[in-house]
């Protein structure tokens, strides 16, 4: 490492030791980082050639306002997102408020009174228990008469198919797959272990729904959820997909005519997809689609970084430093609020906004204890943008995710660290061994 940027990690408030070790760690890990790359690559390839086929053009990028009748902008990036995850239709717009939102949209628009959902991989997403009804809540499935059921993982994280095929019965009608771990110290689930779920479960009951929460999924393999069976995958755009530019939004990918239903819960009985206008945001959505799959492998670089600099230091990491990756998200157990805390205040002072700014745990709506979030982006709440977030109950894990560049990525691992040593959390003495 050169003295010049030796300097300007020190007046970004990094010690020497830290750096050398993190540069340490870094080195280790040059031939996992070409891994990555090369999976970037194909799916870059698999976004441009998809732009290609549908002829995306600047008249893409005009602004649409009212109805939004005829939005050539909308419909086209539609079109890519259907041939780049390789489904019959999509649904991607600005009216969908975020990934909790899209999933709600895609659970009411094909459920029904006296249908049965099923979670086989355990308790879903904090945000999903008041959609669903499992904590009350106004507007819930529970509310119009969708009954709900899940199925416990194992210990060992994996699929308890002996209970799933118990589970499942005349009422079954849709059947959703969380990708990432979300607030749970589980693994997240391989493009090809979610596979082996649907096919097992198409086999009991082949007409059942199966849906995948794709949330910081997309572009970290080189196939999609939908690619080995998923009726339809659902995520954020500003997330994965929407490469850091995305200013809001979310899609919804599958069956046409699933996402039919999607369309018409969206807007109304009878409009569907054919309003909602864009509001100029159409460059921003297809440039952020664009980049999206090299800014998913700058946010890998960091999870990996991160695995290894805590696993390194003692600390229990879901995935370990060695382990394949499926989501963007770097799960660390530092066992203290006071560590999540400590960990949090790092991230939100790498950031290039609010980077003064000191983040405390509060009482988030949709979360059943106290939340901290760092979070100092370029849009609000993007988590492919560096942050970290937690709730504040054992086993205090931190999750860590995004990194829009590497270098960012690891700036912002580097700055985590140093405060756990400036907190006291950790001695510094450890990174000397």
């Amino acid at each position: 490492m050169s003295f010049e940027i030796n300097q300007i990690y020190e007046k970004l408030g990094i010690e020497k030791d830290v750096c050398q070790f993190g540069r340490k760690v870094e080195e280790s890990l040059i031939p996992r980082f070409r891994k990555f790359e090369e999976t970037a690559e194909f799916n870059q390839l698999k976004v441009l050639q998809a732009m290609q086929k549908n002829r995306v053009s600047e008249a893409c990028f005009q602004y649409a306002s009212g109805y939004g009748y005829n939005d050539l902008g909308r419909d086209t990036l539609e079109a890519v997102y259907a041939s780049a995850f390789h489904t019959e239709s999509a649904l991607v717009r600005p009216q969908i408020t975020c990934g909790t939102h899209a999933l709600a949209l895609a659970l009411a628009a094909n459920l029904r009174p006296g249908d049965e959902l099923l979670s086989p991989v355990g308790k879903p997403y904090d945000t999903l228990e008041e959609v669903i009804g499992i904590r009350e809540s106004k507007g819930s499935l529970a509310e119009y008469g969708i009954t709900y059921s899940q199925v416990e993982l194992l210990e060992d994280g994996s699929f308890d198919y002996s209970a799933i095929r118990n589970a499942i019965h005349e009422r079954t009608k849709l059947v959703t797959i969380q990708r990432s771990k979300g607030y749970q110290t589980r693994p997240s689930y391989s493009v090809g272990k979610i596979g082996e779920l649907i096919s097992f479960i198409k086999g009991i009951k082949p007409d059942v729904i199966c849906m995948v929460d794709n949330c910081y999924g997309e572009f970290v393999e080189t196939a999609e959820p939908s690619d080995v069976g998923a009726d339809m995958i659902v995520g954020s755009l500003i997330k994965n997909p929407g490469g850091g530019l995305a200013p809001i939004g979310g899609y919804i990918a599958g069956r046409e005519n699933l996402i039919e239903n999607c369309a018409y819960r969206l807007t109304a009985p009878g409009l569907g997809k054919e309003v909602g206008a864009s509001l100029g945001v159409m460059q921003s959505f297809y440039q952020g689609f664009f980049l999206a799959p090299t800014v998913v492998c700058s946010a890998l670089k960091g999870a990996v970084f991160a695995a290894n600099i805590y696993e390194k230091l003692g600390f229990s990491v879901i995935p370990n430093g060695t382990e394949s990756r499926h989501d963007i998200i770097q799960a660390v157990e530092l066992g203290t609020p006071e560590g999540v805390i400590a960990f949090c205040k790092g991230i939100q002072s790498a950031a290039p906004v609010d980077s003064y700014v000191s983040p405390e745990p509060w009482a988030m709506p949709g979360y059943d204890s106290d939340v901290i979030m760092a979070a100092g982006a370029f849009v609000q709440g993007s988590s492919i943008e560096l942050s970290a977030d937690g709730p504040i109950k054992p086993p205090y894990a931190v999750y860590f995710q995004g990194g829009l560049t590497w270098p960012h990525a690891k700036l912002g691992i580097l700055k985590s660290l140093q405060s756990l040593i400036n907190a006291g959390v950790i001695s510094g003495d450890v990174l000397l061994k």
